[in-house]
């Protein structure tokens, strides 16, 4: 039986995605430990709204590129969250992970 190229494309999307959803679903971000941040050495800038990014973020060693909001950062790292079907996540990331929408 041969397999359907017209949709090929969209079925390899949507199962990859399906599996980058049981993939947040069974584990937490792995996000930045407190003394990698040096919060008491750059200043932290708190946005009035969230900031539309992109991000890359690992989950159990396994790279995910996600939508999400930038809430807080400074010059080095940048605090985000993103809706996951277990819930909101929240990570501080590097600032060469994230990308403005």
């Amino acid at each position: 039986m041969g397999s359907n190229k017209r949709y090929a494309d969209a079925i390899d999307r949507r199962m990859s995605e399906r599996a980058d959803e049981v993939v947040m679903r069974d584990q937490k971000p792995e996000g930045l430990k407190t003394a990698e941040l040096e919060l008491d050495k750059y200043a932290v800038i708190i946005p009035p709204t969230p900031v539309p990014v992109m991000v890359w973020v690992r989950y159990g060693g396994i790279p995910l590129r996600l939508q999400a909001e930038a809430v807080k950062w400074t010059e080095k790292v940048v605090a985000c969250q993103w809706e996951t079907p277990s819930g909101v996540h929240k990570a501080w990331l590097w600032a060469s992970a994230v990308d403005r929408r």
